[in-house]
């Protein structure tokens, strides 16, 4: 397994090794031991969820308030996102920054996102299944968003404006601000 830590404190994509054979493959997804010898995470997920979506589908930018935040751990088991992550976190050098990485069942890449950010992909295959481990339960009082099309943030989704699917939801959650603690 191999683990990067990205541009952003506490963040880290995984790469598990890959087992090929004449029969396909096999592959760790997760190790408890190895998170927790690496360094990249010490609590316990306490909360698994699988999304599928067709192309087009923008599921974010989303997080939890406190005291409800969650660290996560998304995968693809299916298809190709490109998923985006925010630093909310006022005190980071990174706050109001974002990244984008692509995950696919092809490159098996996951991306460990820690509290104090807001999350979010783009289907960018016909279709996908995202599978994500939480270490908080969700809690409906303290969801939390920003708008996928901040013209602070401008995020590239990689794909045409015409094609992106959003929740009413997702279409009407407030823009970024400097100013807001979000963490």
């Amino acid at each position: 397994m191999k683990i990067v830590e990205i541009p952003f404190k506490g963040c880290y994509i995984i790469v598990p090794d890959i087992f090929k054979d004449h029969r396909g493959f096999f592959c760790e997804s997760y190790n408890e031991g190895k998170y927790l010898k690496s360094g990249v995470y010490s609590e316990h997920f306490v909360q698994d969820n699988i999304s599928f979506s067709s192309y087009g589908v923008i599921r974010g930018l989303h997080f939890q308030k406190e005291p409800f935040q969650q660290a996560k751990l998304v995968s693809v088991i299916q298809g190709k996102i490109l998923d985006v992550v925010v630093d909310l976190r006022k005190d980071s050098a990174t706050f109001g920054q974002h990244l984008s990485y692509e995950l696919s069942d092809e490159n098996n890449v996951q991306i460990f996102v820690p509290k104090g950010f807001a999350h979010g992909f783009v289907v960018l295959s016909e279709t996908a299944k995202v599978f994500y481990k939480c270490d908080n339960y969700y809690n409906k009082g303290a969801e939390g968003g920003i708008r996928f099309d901040d013209p602070v943030l401008k995020i590239d989704w990689q794909i045409p404006k015409e094609d992106m699917l959003l929740s009413e939801k997702d279409e009407v959650l407030p823009l970024f601000s400097f100013e807001d603690t979000y963490f």
